[in-house]
């Protein structure tokens, strides 16, 4: 990775990529960190280098009012001038049916004491909730459409809107008002 980076900046690669930290079309896209997803959701939106920003994380989702992903849609609001929220689910994702037990499972077989994991079970974190999946990616959606739009720190001027994306497409399928 650092040797192709050397090279990369010593040809000067990075100047097709140049851009401000405003995005153009004042819009987030709130997605899933699917690797399907890393260049097909931008050519899927129409947006290249600049125009959007892209907020990724495991299932699309907003699980805590004050974590890190509401942070980045309030930062990018305030701070970059977005005026669009887009939360784009998709088809076969990951996050779908997974649930605490099944990743405690996982964790235990790849050396993590018990311990550690009651550790965090008893420090005011709602486990279960925190490793739940979902049961379906349009409901998913919808929820955390309602969730963003009635955060206190959102503005009513800020539109929201949600979709579903075919992976294997890039076909968009809106769930909640777009």
């Amino acid at each position: 990775m650092l040797e192709f980076n050397k090279k990369f900046v010593a040809e000067r690669q990075y100047e097709k990529y140049a851009t401000s930290k405003f995005p153009d079309k004042k819009t987030l896209v709130l997605s899933c960190m699917d690797t399907r997803l890393t260049e097909m959701l931008p050519a899927a939106l129409n947006s290249g280098q600049g125009d959007i920003v892209i907020v990724k994380n495991a299932g699309a989702l907003v699980t805590h009012p004050f974590g890190s992903v509401m942070r980045s849609i309030i930062v990018a609001i305030y701070e970059l001038g977005v005026e669009n929220v887009a939360v784009i689910g998709h088809h076969d994702c990951g996050v779908q049916g997974i649930c605490s037990e099944k990743i405690n499972e996982k964790m235990l077989r790849r050396g993590i004491k018990k311990e550690n994991i009651e550790f965090i079970k008893n420090c005011g974190v709602d486990y279960e909730k925190w490793l739940k999946g979902f049961d379906s990616a349009e409901t998913s959606v919808s929820e955390t459409v309602k969730f963003i739009k009635n955060h206190p720190l959102i503005p009513a001027d800020v539109h929201v809107c949600g979709f579903v994306i075919e992976p294997a497409t890039g076909e968009l399928e809106p769930v909640s008002n777009c």
